[in-house]
């Protein structure tokens, strides 16, 4: 029989950045707070990993913070030489130009 998953409090969990895209979109707690209609307390225990977090909960982070779940548990919003940062700065014309030195680098797309 398999295990029942289980809340366990003391685990450490894996990195996230929820409060990373909070102060990215300049929102404080009490705003996103607000947006989610929970507490700041729950915020607050969200961001620093004390309190587990659901699907329902990660879409609607998501959604306030304007980004996608994805992003929230693997991207550092605040990290410039992240190649998403870069991504989102270049424009149309660029973003092809940085796919085609991609496939350069990795050699795919190109029969090897």
């Amino acid at each position: 029989m398999p295990k029942r998953i289980a809340f366990q409090p003391k685990r450490v969990r894996r990195r996230t950045f929820f409060k990373e895209w909070r102060t990215f979109r300049g929102l404080s707690q009490e705003q996103l707070a607000s947006r989610l209609e929970t507490s700041v307390a729950s915020i607050s225990r969200i961001e620093n990993g004390t309190q587990p977090y659901t699907q329902d909960v990660l879409e609607a982070l998501a959604d306030a913070l304007m980004t996608d779940p994805a992003s929230l548990l693997m991207r550092n919003p605040e990290d410039p030489e992240a190649i998403w940062s870069l991504w989102e700065r270049a424009k149309p014309g660029e973003r092809q130009m940085i796919v085609d030195i991609a496939k350069t680098v990795t050699k795919t797309g190109t029969g090897n």
